[in-house]
């Protein structure tokens, strides 16, 4: 009864992190968008809009990483848990606190820019504006090409986040990471956001998306492309996060020397503590630990109204 009690104390503690976390993301991310988009382009710029979201994943990783392991992605969770990283246990609740902070962070922002939303273009409720809280195609983007974007640019980012939160690799140091990762991001959005804008975040996307219709946009957020689109950077991000996460498995992550034993067999005692926060597995024995870093996160920005799409 009582180690229940501590795991549900601790599991609880996790996921306000990840709440938090994920909120003061979205808030960064979201809040840069509506910035650019409501000043039609006099306050930012896309460039600006880019390292808002890398530095809201940054800030992000800051404030839950040393509790929950800052994931603020329920992609790079599903893909830990897969490769036993992360305790099954902890996948709803870690998937709750991350949708429930995006979906409140979309709230503060809005309330934030309330009076230029009633202001900007006669306060139309329009995908323009839509637009700043949740990703929306180009034109020309088949169901085919939008599902493969979002694969390939998750699996960019689970790769590389597993590359740098590594123990076995060349993990930096601990202050480090959460930078690092949020470079990333950057980096993903500097090459791949003309599409479709770069989600890579299902908790990113969906939240805002729900939040924009209860608040008076309506379900034609839901029916671009003939519902059509939606599902597509909620679904492609947890398939290329498994994908990205098994390519550096297996290329690099099973090929590496390591010290002691962890769940996949290999041998980490003599490992140093992971640079925010391992999963330490129920039924650990003398200390020993996983030392794979939990964390990551995506964001994207993407403003699909024809003025300022072009990345």
């Amino acid at each position: 009864m009582s180690s229940r009690l501590n795991l549900a104390n601790t599991i609880a503690k996790e996921v306000m992190a990840e709440f938090l976390g994920t909120a003061v993301l979205m808030v960064f991310g979201i809040g840069s968008v509506a910035q650019f988009v409501l000043s039609e382009g006099q306050t930012g710029s896309t460039d600006q809009v880019r390292w808002s979201w890398g530095l809201g994943v940054t800030f992000g990783v800051y404030v839950a990483g040393g509790i929950s392991g800052g994931h603020l992605n329920p992609a790079v969770t599903l893909t830990l848990c897969l490769f036993k990283r992360v305790s099954w246990v902890k996948l709803l609740p870690y998937w709750l606190g991350q949708y429930l902070g995006s979906f409140v962070a979309s709230c503060l922002v809005y309330l934030v820019y309330y009076d230029a939303f009633g202001e900007f273009k006669g306060g139309n409720h329009t995908l323009e504006t839509a637009s700043i809280f949740s990703t929306y195609p180009q034109d020309y983007l088949s169901v085919g090409n939008g599902l493969g974007d979002q694969i390939f640019g998750t699996a960019v980012l689970m790769l590389l986040v597993m590359a740098i939160s590594d123990q076995n690799n060349m993990a930096p140091s601990k202050g480090y990471v959460p930078l690092l990762v949020g470079l990333v991001v950057v980096a993903i959005g500097m090459t791949f956001s003309h599409n479709c804008g770069y989600a890579i975040n299902p908790a990113r996307d969906l939240s805002p998306r729900i939040f924009t219709m209860l608040a008076g946009w309506g379900t034609k957020v839901f029916s671009v492309n003939n519902y059509r689109w939606f599902w597509i950077p909620v679904l492609g991000p947890y398939i290329g996060a498994v994908v990205g996460g098994g390519v550096y498995e297996f290329c690099i992550g099973l090929r590496l020397p390591c010290c002691g034993k962890d769940d996949l067999g290999e041998d980490q005692n003599d490992v140093a503590p992971s640079p925010i926060n391992s999963e330490k597995a129920s039924g650990e024995k003398g200390g020993e630990h996983r030392n794979q870093a939990s964390i990551t996160t995506l964001s994207n920005e993407q403003i699909s109204s024809k003025e300022f799409t072009r990345f």
